[in-house]
């Protein structure tokens, strides 16, 4: 093992990697805030990716230019990766290949998604075409990530961890008590959104494998046959979400309690894993002259005895109609470029295997950052097309039910235009109906709107700052009920801002209310900074924190807050998010409130 100084001088190197890479495409064309890449008089090579390849594409992208394949090219090309979440692209291109539906300046050439699943996801939607070619470049297998005093209560290193264990410690009441540790309460993890992540979606592969005791061709059958197997798992979950970024980020931060009171394990991408041990738990682009530091307790990487599936990291030119003939071929030299040795041997640095065996990776990939690269020991196959449906259909049966508490904020300032006639007001209740689809009827919601002038009779007890919009409760039947209330904030009172006191109020109610077999939650939405608050901050933190505590609570409440507009207090809400172990999600640019609406439903 690293001693600390040892593991530091790692991490610096590493660090010292990627400042590196970024000052060499520091000479390429960057985005300005519209999103527009900088004309630098070659041909544009958008390459859409998953988050944790952004820095990998920027230095793969700066490598190509000095390779024999951008040599052959009649005009020079340059790469700019975007970051899409590999689900989202693939329903994007299922929609439609014809318009980018995050706008021209964004349209990708080539597409790099997590797996090949999503390329097979495509091509069964809008035919082979639109992917075809599609060829693995890099590899990281899907695993659980566990603090490495957890893993070793279960026997780590020397012996096989495996789904059916990992089963039967979220299904038992005692949790982590059948393992000899009752002081670290149940046995929670953290999982993601199949539609979107695709560990979210491999997790519940394995799962089902591990069901039907095979180690290959799973079929739609053995779906359904593990369908309570599967809902024991999910009974584990602490909150969804698109990727594992922001759970990790809070266990480095260990604002969100340590050990146990936050997550047990963490299923995730290998590749994730090493991010976070070296310093970069939620997978950014690090930018020059950034220090990395790496957390308390590192995870180490559990791969089942079952077996994992790999996340194949394929990359594609697209025929899609914004793709030019240039572009067409810029793109291809670029794809070829990802196969040659030179490019190979970049990826280790980024915690990814290559496809070209030859290639050594124990530098980075080795046991000081938790990994084992001659595991895992069972390669699982990705099933065909339809089983992978079937999954994901049944995970919307089977996911943990929600407690959802909308508090959106109504005050003078949200009068404020956002463009084509909308106000942020507008904006925010055509996001919150927009993802209506996503609540069962079995869920719990309930909408309160928060500024001064407002009082509520809520429990018994007046509550100033308050107006309820739609009383907490399971939604039923009554959807368009739901959306109707909340389209009567167009014609609410606006005043000032009693954000912290509303947060507060609504923490307490939800803390009350909140059920053990639930993910519960407050969703809150504000664009500007408090104004009208008894509570102070430091004293809502450390309410919040007062919850966080070894063994943890069974239903614990965390904050989910959309900083809307660049108004917003980010720093008090992403304080407030943390300590919950929730999370924050960016709307500074008031016209996306949609899609981040979307974003954070995808949690529940």
């Amino acid at each position: 093992m690293f001693s600390d100084a040892r593991f530091r001088k790692f991490i610096g190197s590493v660090a010292a990697i990627g400042a590196a890479a970024l000052v060499l495409v520091g000479c390429s064309p960057s985005t300005d805030q519209g999103g527009t890449f900088a004309d630098d008089g070659c041909t544009s090579v958008v390459v859409a990716t998953s988050s944790e390849k952004v820095n990998l594409m920027e230095d793969l992208g700066a490598a190509f230019k000095d390779s024999a394949e951008h040599k052959g090219l009649e005009k020079c090309a340059t790469v700019h990766a975007v970051n899409v979440a590999s689900g989202k692209a693939a329903q994007y291109l299922s929609d439609s290949t014809t318009e980018w539906a995050l706008g021209a300046d964004t349209a990708p050439s080539v597409w790099s998604p997590a797996s090949t699943v999503w390329t097979n996801r495509v091509a069964s939607i809008a035919g082979d075409k639109v992917v075809a070619g599609a060829e693995s470049f890099a590899k990281t297998p899907v695993v659980f990530g566990m603090p490495e005093s957890m893993a070793k209560a279960l026997g780590y290193p020397g012996k096989p961890i495996s789904l059916k264990q990992i089963h039967d410690l979220i299904a038992n009441p005692d949790g982590w008590g059948a393992a000899g540790k009752s002081m670290w309460g149940s046995f929670k993890i953290a999982k993601t959104n199949p539609n979107s992540s695709t560990t979210g979606m491999s997790m519940l592969l394995m799962q089902a494998y591990a069901a039907s005791g095979k180690a290959q061709d799973l079929t739609v059958a053995d779906v359904k046959a593990a369908e309570e197997f599967s809902r024991v798992f999910e009974s584990g979950a602490i909150h969804y979400g698109d990727t594992t970024g922001k759970v990790l980020q809070n266990l480095a931060d260990r604002t969100s309690g340590k050990g146990s009171s936050y997550v047990s394990a963490i299923a995730l991408e290998e590749t994730s894993l090493y991010n976070y041990n070296i310093g970069n738990p939620d997978s950014h682009t690090v930018q020059p002259g950034e220090t990395l530091t790496p957390p308390d307790e590192k995870l180490v990487a559990v791969y089942p005895s079952e077996g994992s599936m790999w996340s194949d990291n394929p990359a594609v030119v697209l025929d899609a109609k914004w793709v030019t003939p240039e572009q067409k071929t810029a793109s291809a030299a670029f794809v070829k470029f990802l196969h040659t040795k030179k490019a190979q041997e970049l990826l280790p640095k980024y915690g990814f295997r290559p496809t070209d065996d030859s290639v050594d990776v124990s530098k980075y990939l080795n046991a000081d950052v938790g990994v084992d690269p001659k595991q895992p020991a069972v390669t699982l196959p990705q099933p065909e097309p339809e089983v992978v449906s079937a999954a994901i259909d049944q995970w919307a049966a089977i996911r943990k039910p929600s407690a959802i508490l909308q508090l959106i904020d109504i005050s003078g300032s949200m009068d404020e235009s956002i463009g084509d006639g909308r106000t942020r007001l507008d904006g925010a209740i055509e996001g919150s109906t927009a993802t209506l689809g996503q609540i069962r009827p079995t869920d719990e919601i309930g909408v309160w709107a928060f500024t001064t002038g407002l009082s509520s009779n809520i429990d018994g007890t007046r509550v100033n700052g308050i107006g309820v919009v739609r009383p907490f409760g399971v939604l039923g039947g009554d959807k368009e009920g739901l959306q109707s209330d909340i389209e009567d904030l167009a014609n609410s009172q606006r005043a000032g801002t009693p954000l912290y006191d509303s947060i507060s109020s609504a923490y307490d109610y939800m803390k009350t209310h909140a059920e053990a077999g639930r993910i519960n939650a407050i969703v809150v939405l504000s664009d500007g900074e408090d104004t009208d608050s008894a509570t102070r901050l430091d004293t809502l933190i450390q309410k919040i924190n007062a919850d966080q505590k070894e063994g943890g609570n069974d239903k614990p409440v965390r904050i989910f807050a959309i900083a809307y507009s660049k108004a917003a207090d980010v720093e008090s809400l992403e304080k407030l998010a943390r300590a919950s172990g929730g999370q924050v999600f960016d709307a500074t640019d008031p016209a996306k409130i949609t899609e981040t609406f979307q974003s954070v439903m995808n949690n529940f």
